[in-house]
């Protein structure tokens, strides 16, 4: 009877024991189950995770965090730390406590709020991994940075983490590789398949509007190009003309010398040459005015461009805000 007991008593102790252990391993889906069992995201968001084809795992993931898409810059700043330097579209609170999205308005950057939310989601994600895990991820992900990377516009912008938040240049590439760039080596390739079933469905939404931004850069840089080119050429044909005109009026003085002082043949003698100068001279007045038009022209196409990139990158600056008139 003692000895069964005894049995008993160990298997409470045991089934003691056990419950929290199990509680302690299964705290994220019981956390999750506690976020979601009240929570119904909005066909907006809905709609999100659909484009991103975000697979169940990591649509838990998003909508665990309560996604918010708003079009409000000042309800966004509220959410999102911004700072005068920087650009924000987005922002995860960590520890599973907030995914906030800025709904851009306009129609040509179609896709940011899908690459954004994507971008967001693997932060979220990225907070969840385990430290053998994480550590794994960060291993993948630095030698893809240091022997893999060649595209230009990411290094920049990872230089530039380094600078701003140079403790969270990890998780920026989880999150920046994951939704910008086509070709991955194949290990980050299968990991980034628990969270996307078509991962480049993302990453073309970022090509997409991103090459509304670079589409016109390289415009408007080759505009800038031609006219620094035309503007020389412009000086040097001004710089001319005058030269020629000098001379043009020093001839014209002489040839109504000589027909003042009746030296008839001396003027005939120059009159050939002074005529070919006129000529000369109003071909180059007439290129001069021709390019002239040209510049002004190439102006007005780059003042156009420029004023495409103002609207585009004003429609997502969330660091801009109206005042009110007293």
């Amino acid at each position: 009877m003692r000895a069964k007991s005894g049995a008993i008593n160990l298997f409470l102790t045991v089934c003691l024991v056990a419950v929290p252990a199990v509680a302690f391993l299964q705290r994220q889906n019981i956390y999750d189950w506690y976020k979601l069992h009240d929570y119904k995201p909005t066909a907006a968001i809905a709609t999100l995770a659909s484009a991103d084809t975000m697979t169940d795992k990591s649509r838990r993931i998003f909508y665990v965090n309560h996604p918010q898409l708003t079009s409000d810059s000042t309800s966004f700043r509220q959410d999102c730390s911004i700072t005068e330097q920087t650009i924000v579209l987005g922002c995860y609170h960590p520890n599973q406590q907030g995914i906030f999205v800025y709904d851009v308005q306009d129609p040509r950057l179609s896709g940011v709020e899908e690459v954004t939310s994507a971008h967001e989601m693997l932060h979220a994600a990225y907070d969840r991994l385990s430290t053998s895990n994480k550590n794994n991820v960060n291993k993948m992900l630095n030698d893809y940075y240091q022997t893999g990377l060649h595209d230009q516009r990411i290094l920049d912008t990872m230089d530039a983490y380094k600078k701003t938040e140079p403790k969270d240049v990890v998780n920026e590439m989880h999150s920046i590789f994951g939704t910008e760039i086509a070709q991955l080596p194949p290990a980050l390739e299968s990991y980034y398949k628990q969270y996307f079933r078509n991962r480049a469905a993302v990453v073309a939404e970022s090509q997409k509007y991103e090459g509304e931004f670079t589409s016109r850069s390289t415009k408007a840089a080759q505009y800038e190009a031609q006219l620094n080119s035309l503007k020389q050429k412009i000086q040097t044909e001004e710089a001319d003309l005058k030269t020629q005109l000098a001379k043009i009026e020093a001839d014209q003085v002489r040839l109504d010398s000589l027909r003042s002082s009746n030296q008839i043949e001396a003027y005939n003698g120059g009159v050939a040459s002074y005529n070919a100068e006129i000529d000369v001279y109003n071909a180059g007045v007439a290129q001069y005015k021709k390019d002239v038009n040209r510049y002004n022209a190439l102006v007005e196409q780059y003042n156009a461009i420029a004023g495409e990139l103002k609207q585009l990158y004003g429609a997502i600056d969330t660091r801009l805000q109206t005042r009110s008139a007293h």
